[in-house]
């Protein structure tokens, strides 16, 4: 079976080169699926894909220098080394127009598919968290099952036979009817292919052990549980609040600088880096929270609905595509960049009605979160704090490419929903609910 994996690439830019690096990352963003340097279009893989970049900073904590840099990150359908080799060979001369930029990339005499390779592979990065909102449903499938839906709407709208009795059954019929007869669509008259028995047994083996290993690593962590409290609540209390900082809100200027980038389509970008707060306390219990949110987005939030628990009452979102933490410059800062529907202010209040206690968990480690109380409370529930810090910390990005940027992870899973049900056995209930999708 073909599942998602995510490819982030993070190189500090030389100095002296920023300029003529936002110039050819303004050319690619002009003409993002089919520009000359890297035509994203071309690598079929590619469900979301962008360059940013993040300006030279000074970290809070120690006054450490950290140099500007570019990520160039990339949520793909597997396998990576086939998109990484298709990457260096088919735009090649476009990644030497982009990464020459920066510091240690082959000089002009060196540069072949296998130096390019080599420093992509070199600055890669680790992806902590990774969620998918349904694993193994490829671009093409997402591409193709949204054309089954618009060729079968333009046949009940313009093509559709007069019917006697016009009852659903006799609809959906037709329907069958119009696709055995479609060429173009002959590939819908079986279904998705199931995942094989390899996949399952190595996922199924996956939860298993790593399940196994969460139950032994807490059991050995079970004496230190109250020190660990201790140790939460005092760093809890004694974290400044954000409104102690006078710039902690953006300015009217920074925040429509952000906004133009956003609303053009029915999916947006989101991309935030932030430095974790001081000591080893907080890092060690960061890595920990984003293994373990890794763990559960794999196998259990992998279905279209992030956060959702029945049994707890816990309502989830439905309208992210695609999110990755991954930690960077040592610990000291974390990226993180998300492809959801809507627009900033809508994607913000799903989080806070719905699943405030997971922002608190992973960002409340973050300088300048809102001050959270047990790890779960307060936090995101501050909300003109947690908006405007979100924003403080949200950085442009210059390019971004969405495979399929109408179609909502809703659409999505709609239009799956219509393949699934064309030719299988439905009652007569499930009929009318299935022609109900149109």
């Amino acid at each position: 079976m073909t599942h998602q994996e995510t490819l982030t690439v993070v190189a500090s830019i030389q100095p002296e080169q920023m300029d003529a690096l936002r110039n050819v990352l303004q050319t690619i963003q002009q003409n993002v699926e089919h520009n000359d340097l890297i035509p994203f279009a071309r690598f079929p893989q590619v469900h979301f894909a962008r360059f940013v970049i993040m300006e030279s900073v000074i970290d809070p904590v120690g006054g450490r220098a950290i140099p500007a840099q570019l990520a160039f990150s990339s949520c793909i359908d597997t396998p990576l080394k086939t998109y990484l080799r298709s990457l260096v060979e088919t735009a090649g001369s476009g990644l030497d127009q982009v990464f020459s930029h920066c510091q240690g990339y082959p000089s002009p005499q060196q540069r072949t598919p296998r130096s390019r390779l080599a420093y992509l592979r070199r600055h890669q990065k680790k992806t902590q968290t990774f969620y998918v909102n349904t694993v193994g449903r490829t671009v093409q499938q997402v591409q193709q099952e949204a054309d089954l839906r618009d060729k079968i709407e333009h046949f009940l709208d313009h093509d559709l036979p007069r019917m006697s009795p016009f009852d659903a059954a006799s609809v959906r019929r037709a329907i069958q009817n119009f696709v055995k007869q479609e060429p173009a669509l002959a590939w819908a008259l079986t279904p998705v292919a199931r995942p094989g028995w390899l996949w399952q047994l190595q996922e199924k083996l996956h939860f298993a052990i790593g399940l196994l290993l969460i139950l032994l690593l807490g059991l050995l962590f079970l004496p230190f549980v109250p020190l660990f409290i201790i140790l939460l609540r005092w760093h809890e209390e004694t974290a400044p609040h954000p409104r102690q900082n006078p710039n902690f809100r953006l300015s009217q200027f920074h925040r429509l600088h952000l906004a133009q980038d956003e609303d053009f389509l029915s999916q947006n970008q989101f991309t935030v880096v932030g430095f974790v707060k001081p000591g080893w306390f907080r890092l060690a219990t960061l890595r920990v929270i984003l293994e373990l949110a890794n763990f559960v987005t794999r196998h259990v939030f992998n279905n279209g609905d992030l956060g959702t628990v029945p049994l707890l009452n816990l309502h989830g979102v439905d309208t992210i595509h695609f999110a990755n933490w991954v930690v960077i410059d040592g610990g000291r800062r974390v990226l993180f960049m998300s492809n959801y529907d809507g627009n900033l202010e809508d994607y913000m209040n799903d989080f806070i009605n719905k699943v405030a206690w997971g922002l608190n968990i992973i960002f409340g480690h973050g300088i300048d979160y809102p001050k959270t109380q047990w790890l779960v409370k307060g936090g995101a529930r501050d909300e003109q704090v947690y908006k405007a810090v979100l924003r403080k910390y949200q950085i442009r990005t210059q390019v971004w490419y969405a495979a399929y940027p109408q179609l909502s992870a809703i659409n999505i899973r709609n239009n799956a929903e219509i393949r699934a049900g064309l030719f299988q056995p439905l009652t007569a209930a499930e009929e009318q609910a299935w022609l109900l999708r149109f």
